[in-house]
């Protein structure tokens, strides 16, 4: 089995996040990073982009989601792109992590991660390393070497 992994990193984007008075009024800066893991024999034999999860799609929505929205907890703005990044129905595994660079005083960013798995699918990460209580398996378990 072929498993592809499509990274989104370091889309930047503002919107409104927050529950202080000031967050409320004005829009800050977030970086959302996410991760897609699905099977991909078909497309990789087909070479058609039809049989592949479409990454600018993805893309796309998290970047209309996040414009034209409004949030009060990082949690929440989390757990609505990772419903996005799993909307199609190939994909067997998902991670997004959505960083706020300006919320602390003396911290570089202030980030929050969740992810989720469909049911039998482990998710690729070189290390056997259980991330938000998922079992993890190396690279080879999935036919990388």
């Amino acid at each position: 089995m072929h498993i592809a992994m499509i990274n989104i990193k370091n889309l930047r984007l503002r919107t409104y996040i927050g529950f202080n008075p000031e967050e409320l009024e004005k829009q800050q800066d977030i970086i959302i990073n996410a991760e897609v893991h699905y099977p991909a024999d078909t497309a990789s034999t087909t070479d058609n982009e039809a049989d592949a999860v479409n990454y600018k799609v993805i893309t796309k929505r998290m970047i209309q989601f996040v414009e034209h929205g409004r949030f009060k907890l990082l949690e929440k703005l989390v757990a609505d792109l990772l419903e996005i990044a799993m909307e199609h129905p190939d994909v067997r595994y998902a991670r997004v992590t959505v960083d706020k660079p300006h919320a602390l005083r003396f911290a570089v960013y202030l980030f929050f991660k969740n992810c989720r798995c469909t049911h039998r699918f482990t998710p690729i990460f070189g290390k056997q390393r259980g991330i938000n209580g998922l079992r993890t398996a190396p690279l080879w378990s999935h036919g990388f070497r």
